[in-house]
C-alpha cells in the first residue's frame, strides 16, 4: 500500500473548497462541545445525584467509569470502520443517539438506570469522537491542520469552561436532570447541522474487510485491563477477579498484536507504531491523560467536600483551567504549522507538570486564588500541548488511514482519563471508608474540620504527586520523538 503525502493531498484535492473546510470544522466543533459540554455539567452534579438517587459513590463513579470505558474500547474500532464505509453516516448516528439516550438519563430514577443509559450514550459518543478528527483532517490540507486543530481543541476548552459554570447553575435552580435535558436541543442543531455540512470527500479503497477476530481480541483485552483498574481501586488490588483480569488481559492483547501482524486488513496498522515519531506522540498523549484526566474529578471532590462550595460556585472556580487552554490552544496550533510540534508538546507538558505540582500544597484552606493560578498554568500548557501533538499524528499518517489514527489518539486520551480517575480514587479513598467517602463527596459531611480532612488532604497531595511525577515522563518523551518526518513508509 503506497503511502506518500503528496497523493494523500492530491486524493483529496477536488472536493476541497475554501468554504467547506470551515463548515465541516464548525460541525466537528459542534459535537465536540456537545460531548464535553455534557460531561462537565455531570461531573458538577455527581453530589447531588447520590443524594437524591440515595446511591453509593461508588455507582456513581461507575457512572463516569463505564462511559469512558466504552469509549476507549469502542473509539479504535469505529475508527477503523469509518476508514471502510466512511464518516459522515457514523457521525449522524453517534450524534442521534446521544441525543436519545440524554432524555433517557434524565428521567432515570434509580442509579442503576442511569448507569445502563450512559454505558448506552457512550457508544454514540465513540462514534463522534471516532469521526470528528478525522473528518477536519480530510477537509484541511496539511498545511493548515495545526490550526484547525487549534480551533477545535479551543471549542472543547470552551465546552470544559462554560460546562461546570452551566452545570452548576442549572443543578442548583433545576436539578441535576436537567444536566441532561440540555443535550437534547443541542443534538438536534448539531444532527441536522452536520447532516447539512458534512461531505464524504476522502476516497476509501474498495472492498476492504473489518477484522471481527481482531477486534473481539481486543476489545476483551482492553476491556479486562481497564476493568481491573477501576476495581483495583475500589476493591483492593489483591482481589481475585483484579488479579485474574491483569493476568488475562495481557494475553489477550498480545494475541490481538500477532493477529494484527498476519492479518491482510488489520484493525490496527502496527506499522505506525514502528514510526518513532508517532510511537511517541501516542505515547505522550497516553501519559498526558493519566497525569491530567482525574484533574476536574478531584478538584469538584475539593470543592464541593472539602471546602463545603455549591455547585455553581465550584463551577465557577473550575473554570479558570478551560480558559486558559482555550486561548493557547489555537496560537500553538497555528506555531506547530510553521515551527514544528516537538518544542511546543515538549514546553506545554512542562508547564503542565509545574501547575500538578503546586496541587500537591494545596491545604484545605488554601487561597482560592493560589487553586486558579495553578490551574491556568495547566491549562496554558494543555493548551500548548494538545494542538501541535495532534497534528503531529494527523500529519504523518495516509488519508485511508486517518480514521484509525485518530481513533488511536482519542482511544489513547481515554485510556489514560480511565487510568487516571482509577489510580487517583484509589489513592484518595485509601485512608477512609467507602461510607466517609460518600459522606464527604455528597456533602453531608464537609468543612475543613470535618472528620477524615486531613487524611483525605494527605492523600490528595499524594495523589497530585504521582500525576506530576508522569507529566514530568510525557515531557521527555514528547522531546525524544525527534522531529515530525513528512509521512514516506511505514513499512
Amino acid at each position: 500500500m503506497g503511502m506518500q503525502t503528496p497523493r494523500m493531498d492530491a486524493e483529496l484535492a477536488p472536493s476541497r473548497d475554501a468554504r467547506y473546510k470551515w463548515f465541516a470544522l464548525s460541525a466537528t466543533s459542534l459535537g465536540a462541545l456537545m460531548s464535553v459540554m455534557s460531561g462537565s455539567m455531570l461531573l458538577i452534579a455527581l453530589p447531588d445525584i447520590v443524594r437524591d438517587l440515595a446511591t453509593s459513590m461508588e455507582l456513581v463513579v461507575w457512572v463516569i467509569m463505564s462511559y469512558m470505558l466504552v469509549i476507549t474500547v469502542l473509539v479504535p474500532a469505529i475508527g477503523r470502520v469509518a476508514d471502510m464505509v466512511g464518516r459522515k453516516r457514523l457521525y449522524l448516528g453517534g450524534f442521534v443517539l446521544f441525543t436519545a439516550t440524554s432524555l433517557i438519563a434524565g428521567l432515570a430514577r434509580t442509579g442503576a438506570q442511569l448507569l445502563v443509559v450512559r454505558v448506552v450514550q457512550s457508544v454514540g459518543a465513540s462514534l463522534i469522537m471516532a469521526n470528528s478528527t478525522a473528518i477536519v483532517a480530510d477537509a484541511f490540507p496539511r498545511e493548515e491542520l495545526g490550526r484547525a486543530l487549534g480551533i477545535n481543541t479551543m471549542i472543547i476548552a470552551v465546552g470544559s469552561a462554560i460546562g461546570p459554570v452551566i452545570g452548576g447553575l442549572v443543578t442548583v435552580h433545576f436539578g441535576w436532570r436537567a444536566t441532561f435535558f440540555l443535550n437534547v436541543p443541542l443534538g438536534v442543531i448539531g444532527t441536522v447541522w452536520a447532516w447539512i455540512q458534512i461531505r464524504e470527500i476522502a476516497v476509501l479503497p474498495k472492498d476492504q474487510h473489518f477484522d471481527a477476530g481482531g477486534a473481539l481480541l481486543f476489545i476483551s483485552g482492553l476491556f479486562l485491563l481497564f476493568m481491573s483498574l477501576t476495581l483495583g481501586g475500589f476493591y483492593g488490588w489483591a482481589s481475585p477477579l483484579v488479579v485474574g483480569g491483569f493476568v488475562v488481559s495481557p494475553l489477550l492483547l498480545a494475541l490481538f498484536a500477532w493477529v494484527e501482524l498476519h492479518s491482510a486488513e488489520p484493525l490496527f496498522d502496527l506499522r505506525l507504531f514502528k514510526t518513532r515519531v508517532l510511537a511517541f506522540a501516542y505515547a505522550s498523549n497516553l501519559l498526558n491523560g493519566i497525569a491530567r484526566g482525574a484533574l476536574t474529578f478531584l478538584l469538584i471532590f475539593y470543592l464541593q467536600g472539602a471546602r463545603s462550595m455549591d455547585p455553581l460556585t465550584a463551577g465557577l472556580y473550575l473554570t479558570p483551567f478551560a480558559l486558559a487552554m482555550m486561548l493557547s490552544a489555537p496560537v500553538s496550533g497555528m506555531l506547530s504549522d510553521k515551527y514544528g510540534s516537538r518544542i511546543l508538546s515538549t514546553v506545554g507538558l512542562g508547564l503542565s507538570a509545574l501547575g500538578l505540582l503546586g496541587f500537591t500544597w494545596m491545604r484545605a484552606d488554601t487561597s482560592l486564588t493560589e487553586i486558579v493560578l495553578w490551574q491556568i498554568l495547566m491549562g496554558i500548557g494543555s493548551g500548548i500541548f494538545n494542538s501541535p501533538n495532534t497534528n503531529t499524528i494527523m500529519s504523518a499518517v495516509p488519508v485511508e488511514r486517518r480514521g484509525i489514527a485518530a481513533g488511536t489518539r482519542t482511544m489513547m486520551n481515554n485510556t489514560g482519563s480511565v487510568v487516571s480517575i482509577a489510580m487517583t480514587f484509589g489513592v484518595v479513598s485509601s485512608g477512609m471508608t467507602p461510607e466517609a467517602m460518600t459522606g464527604l463527596f455528597a456533602g453531608t459531611q464537609v468543612g475543613p474540620k470535618g472528620i477524615f480532612i486531613s487524611i483525605f488532604m494527605h492523600d490528595l497531595h499524594l495523589a497530585f504527586m504521582v500525576c506530576f511525577g508522569i507529566s514530568v515522563a510525557a515531557s521527555i518523551i514528547a522531546y525524544m520523538r525527534g522531529p515530525t518526518p513528512v509521512w514516506k513508509s511505514a513499512q
